[in-house]
């Protein structure tokens, strides 16, 4: 019965949908506030079911109900509890609940934190939101029904994929989609502003912390899903440029772009179109990643699903929310253009705006070179492979030019600025840079080394002139703490944000520069050294796991003669499915990692081995929460609360109000 009443609850929260999408829209259009008030008592609704479906399905792999397709084919009785829960979202049917319950939540905290907004446009907010939910709940329903049975049931369960039994199925895909799924409200808003022909400063401002937010959880969702596949890949590696990688990148690069053009237009009530097309734009993108991973297009280990019937229902989702946003945005062309805020070049929009058009076009590049290998084989002229060379050669540049614009960007002053004020400005930040440089070039004069100055000049550049926007008092040293106090929680997230980023560059630099890799065949009691760390084979034995046995090598790693780790590298078979996996043996540290991949055995009890040493790689996920971490110290701005409450409908005039975006 239990797979029955989600299944009810499915399709009672389809027809909620169809009346969240419906009642507000027509009460928006007819001015009754009685059908507006419909969708929030739906949407509430709507979650609550989805609630209950999402429960059905995770009781039924706690139960191990193989009376269930899609608990059959994705588990097993032997698996862990922990797994059989994560299990729930480690395929298509029940990932796809998980987007579904998600997006009703967001929905739900719009009901919930956004009662102060003028009632038409929380009613096409939820409206737009409503269209969404039901299009994805019909594509549950109609291709991706995940309490369908089995009769007879299945003695035992296929098992889950082992890449997938690991901590972080856990937690990376929900923080993908809360990503994800949380765009569906920046599109929401941007859509409803543009059905109200009101595109001014209150729509971005309402919107701008909903994208804040979900722009943080998908940084979340990329960095633990890039971690994840660092260590349980074996390969040692951090990003391969992935398509399904992409796909989620592509997404955050266009958000990056979005919540900077939002504080122009929250701000300074320009750049309003500009600002709606970036919202449409992530949106799709979105929608774009959710095709290619579940269509069958391509095949990777990250994709989900290989059924072109239901890529061809995304496509058809996808190409209706951008044909019917872009057809909206041309209606309203006109009411878009009237503005008569400008703004100079040498300012801090036309620095924002430069900053945008870099992370568009390398929006771009990345999303050509996913789409063409997939253009191409689909013409039938043959296979393609786009890989690292190509992303790394168009992609590097256009980030360092993003990287130099930051600084004078958080100097500049809104409207119109001087040059010689803000070289002025800069100048603590121009000399500490420099002179990182100098130092760092000097001490390594050959091409890595030059590389790695550059990079790490630029982070110095980037920290140094972001502290210096904040005109924060250091003398006398009893004014510092009153004037740190005065600084807004925007432009904190900023600070921090922009720190993140500079850590991130670090650690991508110096890891990729001096990663160090070996691969040797060894047999217990042989040696190693790598990059001064001395990599001792001593140990070989079996290991058994909850379900799987595994060879496990032991190594101890000494440096200058001094014991420095033990790593224990697993090569597993799991027992339902009989499929081998590498488990590395990693030791990390806040400077370096210390890395041991197994490969096949080989005659003789030896075994092929890799080996790496990766100084600062675990950088790049520390500055990945920094920056995630602004993102929600900036969502979370006391201000965005305030003047939500006082329906401001024009630019904010507080003169500190986005000093720091």
């Amino acid at each position: 019965m239990i797979p029955e009443l989600g299944h009810f609850a499915l399709v009672v929260a389809f027809v909620l949908c169809g009346a969240q999408a419906f009642f507000p829209l027509v009460g928006a259009v007819a001015g009754n506030r009685a059908w507006m008030d419909v969708g929030r008592f739906a949407a509430r609704g709507q979650a609550a079911f989805l609630t209950i479906a999402l429960a059905c399905l995770t009781y039924s792999f706690a139960v191990s109900d193989f009376s269930v397709a899609y608990v059959a084919q994705n588990s097993n009785s032997a698996l862990p509890m922990h797994y059989r829960i994560s299990a729930v979202w480690g395929a298509h049917e029940g990932s796809m609940l998980l987007w579904g319950w998600i997006l009703s939540l967001w929905t739900l905290a719009v009901t919930v934190f956004s009662r102060a907004l003028p009632a038409q446009l929380l009613a096409r907010v939820l409206g737009v939101m409503g269209l969404v939910s039901l299009g994805f709940l019909a594509f549950i329903l109609t291709t991706s029904n995940p309490f369908s049975r089995l009769d007879p049931a299945m003695i035992e369960g296929r098992d889950l994929n082992p890449l997938l039994q690991d901590p972080g199925l856990i937690f990376h895909p929900p923080l993908l989609y809360l990503g994800y799924v949380g765009f569906a409200v920046g599109f929401a808003f941007a859509i409803a502003a543009l059905l109200g022909g009101r595109l001014d400063a209150a729509w971005a401002r309402w919107s701008r912390p909903w994208t804040l937010a979900a722009w943080s959880f998908l940084t979340l969702g990329i960095a633990l899903g890039s971690f994840w596949a660092y260590y349980e890949l074996g390969w040692g590696g951090w990003w391969f440029w992935d398509p399904v990688e992409n796909a989620s990148f592509m997404p955050w690069l266009a958000a990056t772009a979005l919540i900077h053009s939002s504080a122009v237009t929250e701000k300074r009530g320009v750049l309003k179109g500009w600002t709606v097309l970036l919202a449409i734009t992530v949106f799709a993108l979105s929608l774009l990643g959710t095709f290619l991973v579940r269509s069958g297009v391509l095949t990777s280990v990250h994709a989900f699903a290989t059924d072109p019937s239901r890529g061809v229902f995304i496509l058809g989702l996808l190409v209706a929310v951008i044909g019917g946003s872009l057809l909206l945005y041309a209606w309203r062309a006109v009411t878009i253009s009237k503005s008569s805020a400008s703004f100079a070049p040498i300012s801090r929009e036309g620095f924002i705006l430069a900053n945008n058009l870099l992370l568009f076009v390398a929006m771009a590049t990345v999303l050509l070179g996913t789409l063409y290998p997939l253009a191409v084989d689909a013409l039938g002229y043959g296979k393609l492979s786009v890989g690292p060379p190509y992303f790394n050669t168009v992609f590097i540049p256009l980030m360092l030019a993003v990287a130099v614009i930051i600084g004078a960007g958080v100097i500049a002053r809104w409207r119109n600025d001087l040059a010689p004020r803000i070289g002025r400005r800069l100048r603590p930040a121009a000399v500490a840079t420099a002179v990182v440089a100098v130092a760092a070039i000097a001490v390594t004069r050959d091409a890595p080394g030059i590389r790695a100055a550059l990079a790490v000049s630029l982070a110095v550049w980037i920290v140094s002139s972001t502290i210096t926007a904040m005109n924060v008092r250091f003398r006398p040293w009893s004014a510092l703490a009153a004037s740190l106090a005065q600084v807004p929680a925007a432009q904190w997230g900023m600070v921090i944000a922009h720190i993140g980023f500079a850590v991130s560059l670090v650690g991508i630099a110096l890891s990729s520069l001096y990663s160090t890799e070996t691969h040797r065949r060894m047999v217990p009691g042989d040696r190693v050294e790598v990059a001064g760390y001395a990599f001792a084979f001593t140990e070989l034995r079996e290991v058994d796991g909850p379900n799987y046995r595994a060879t496990e090598a032991v190594f101890e790693v000494a440096a200058h003669g001094q014991a420095a780790s033990v790593l224990r590298a697993q090569k597993r078979i799991y027992s339902a499915s009989n499929m081998p996996m590498t488990e590395a043996g990693i030791d990390g540290a806040f400077t370096r990692d210390l890395y041991v991949s197994l490969g096949e055995p080989l005659e003789g009890n030896a075994w092929s081995v890799r080996l790496y040493v990766k100084p600062y790689i675990r950088w790049i996920w520390l500055g990945a929460i920094l920056i995630a971490g602004g993102g929600f110290v900036a969502a979370f701005d006391r201000r965005y609360r305030l003047l939500a409450r006082r329906n401001v409908v024009g630019p904010a005039t507080e003169p500190r109000a986005m000093a720091g975006q």
